[in-house]
């Protein structure tokens, strides 16, 4: 049974930088197969743009594609290190109503946590993980 975050995470997460438009993305989460990308600048972590956020803060507001991401991102987010037990990886995403977390190491994302990834390690019978291990729509 996996221990850390690093044991379920996704390594490697797309990224974008905050200067780049959201329908760069956009195009990243279609490609990826995810509805959330850490966002850059000069390759060091400074949020995580999601399928809602360009949602919300760009279509609802009537802004285009050319929108910068950092207008959309989210930048005050909970991250955790490769090392933080599955535990308190729960207990974070509990707390913030979070469903996913970056995982950091010097200031660089190398990986994403989701509640999914977690369901799937914790409760392997439940729906959450039926529709986490799912394959996706493309």
């Amino acid at each position: 049974m996996a221990k850390t975050v690093a044991d379920v995470m996704t390594s490697h997460p797309a990224t974008v930088e905050g200067d780049q438009p959201v329908s760069v993305a956009a195009a990243l989460m279609r490609d990826n197969d995810t509805g959330a990308i850490i966002v850059n600048d000069n390759g060091r972590m400074q949020g995580i743009v999601t399928d809602r956020d360009i949602t919300v803060r760009v279509i609802a507001d009537d802004r285009g594609p050319d929108t910068p991401v950092r207008e959309a991102c989210s930048p005050s987010i909970e991250a955790v290190g490769p090392d933080t037990s599955i535990d308190q990886a729960v207990r974070l995403m509990r707390s913030h109503a979070v469903r996913r977390l970056p995982v950091v190491e010097d200031g660089r994302a190398i990986g994403i946590v989701s509640l999914g990834d977690l369901a799937v390690e914790r409760d392997p019978d439940s729906a959450l993980a039926d529709i986490s291990a799912a394959e996706g729509n493309r």
